[in-house]
């Protein structure tokens, strides 16, 4: 059913928000989408209008930015946009050791994954107050559950978002606006993503998924108001196995997976450097 309210989506313009994106717009939400400058966002808000019969606006942030999270606001509100869904959906990834990487990533990567969904979600939180029913959906990951070797900032980022969400749950129910946290596992987002997941073990090759079938599912439980959200059987099944797996043996266990990901990473990259040294 169409409706004059407005979801917004941070991180719309590829992988799993413009899954996401696509997916509210099947079920007739008119969209505001948000994402870093890039010709991928006009030309799916401009398919989505076409194809679909919904609003949208597109917005071009950098959500690292206090002040464009402001910017955001402040022009969705001159415009006079209703928003009854913010989905805080952009994020940073990446695995490698704590050592490698500039301070200024890590800085970067938890104002995106971190700063952002909480200045989005106090900005907009009088606005969904208003039009409630209402829903925040924030995605974390199954990272944020464990100590994973190579992801420390990202799984950290990962699992305030699960705590924060469960706590922002509690505190908005009163005002009928449900909060859900969303925890995928691995996702054939992009190619570079597709080719890593290959590399995995028999198990974790089986439990990866295309982003529209978690969309789906990630829409579906969150208008049924679920607190969490683990799509997939097999990631359902990675989750409770961690609670009752000792630590020697989960730490012995992701040793061995990273080990074997590093060693096809260092095959695969050879020819690469072996050509540029004999260019």
């Amino acid at each position: 059913m169409k409706t004059e309210f407005f979801t917004l989506i941070t991180g719309a313009s590829t992988g799993f928000g413009k899954a996401l994106a696509l997916d509210f717009a099947a079920q007739q939400h008119n969209i505001i989408m948000v994402s870093l400058p890039c010709r991928e966002l006009q030309l799916l808000g401009n398919f989505i209008e076409k194809n679909f019969g919904v609003k949208v606006y597109c917005f071009e942030k950098d959500l690292s930015s206090e002040q464009q999270c402001n910017e955001l606001y402040d022009q969705v509100s001159l415009m006079g946009l209703q928003v009854n869904i913010l989905v805080n959906n952009a994020g940073i990834g990446g695995t490698d050791y704590f050592e490698n990487k500039a301070f200024s990533f890590y800085k970067k990567q938890l104002d995106i994954n971190v700063m952002a969904p909480t200045c989005l979600s106090y900005l907009f939180l009088d606005d969904l107050k208003k039009n409630s029913p209402s829903h925040i959906l924030n995605v974390s990951s199954l990272a944020g559950f464990c100590c994973v070797p190579q992801k420390q900032v990202y799984g950290g980022s990962k699992s305030y978002l699960q705590f924060f969400s469960r706590s922002l749950a509690y505190e908005l129910k009163q005002y009928n606006i449900a909060v859900s946290v969303v925890c995928p596992g691995a996702m054939n987002t992009t190619a570079l993503h597709t080719w890593k997941n290959k590399q995995g073990s028999w198990l974790m090759k089986n439990s990866v998924m295309k982003p529209e079938v978690v969309a789906k599912i990630t829409i579906q439980k969150m208008f049924l108001k679920r607190a969490v959200i683990i799509p997939g059987f097999y990631n359902k099944m990675f989750r409770q196995l961690d609670k009752i797996t000792p630590g020697s043996l989960k730490s012995f266990l992701l040793n061995n997976q990273f080990k074997k990901m590093e060693s096809q990473l260092t095959k695969a990259f050879v020819p690469v450097k072996t050509l540029m040294k004999t260019a």
